[in-house]
């Protein structure tokens, strides 16, 4: 069992960072489909329809993951998407092309075993979003615990996100000075 003001943080997150993902490869998906073609993972002629089916699959993503109903099978294929996104970096890492950018956003981050990491812990987030919750439903002081958690989440996110730009920036300065 989980606690239902945790899981309910972990599920609010997860559906804003899908949701904003999701419009993001819409809005920019000539930019994403080059990004998603150079991961060299898929043939060319299925790259612009995986970006849009990544996209819309994200997307939907949001709605399933806020319904406790439909939760626990979101929470699975956020996990499972989460884990292809970290193996598609891991095959590529391996591969020596930690110089692509992951196509996660507006600021371009190089491959890096950080990404690895961020995604396995948004995977298992993910998951704990699956875990049976007691059938009390959400009471309104919960959110006196829930709003705080939610924002503390949402900033630590956002820091490691500023950490890894920064840290892709830093690699590009530093072999461009080589």
């Amino acid at each position: 069992m989980i606690n239902i003001t945790l899981q309910s943080v972990l599920a609010l997150g997860l559906a804003l960072l899908f949701v904003t993902a999701g419009l993001h490869k819409l809005r920019s998906a000539a930019r994403f489909n080059a990004q998603l073609a150079e991961y060299k993972l898929l043939p060319q002629s299925l790259v612009a329809p995986g970006g849009y089916l990544l996209a819309v699959l994200e997307i939907l993503l949001a709605p399933a993951l806020l319904l406790p109903a439909t939760r626990p099978y979101a929470g699975l294929l956020a996990a499972a998407l989460l884990g292809l996104y970290g193996i598609a970096i891991a095959i590529n890492l391996a591969r020596g092309r930690d110089y692509i950018d992951c196509g996660c956003g507006d600021t371009p981050q190089l491959l890096s075993p950080w990404l690895l990491l961020r995604n396995a812990v948004l995977a298992g987030g993910a998951l704990l979003t699956t875990l049976p919750a007691p059938t009390t439903s959400f009471a309104w002081s919960d959110l006196l615990i829930a709003v705080p958690a939610f924002l503390v989440v949402c900033l630590v996110y956002l820091v490691a996100e500023q950490l890894l730009e920064n840290a892709s920036v830093l690699r590009e300065w530093s072999q461009l000075r080589d």
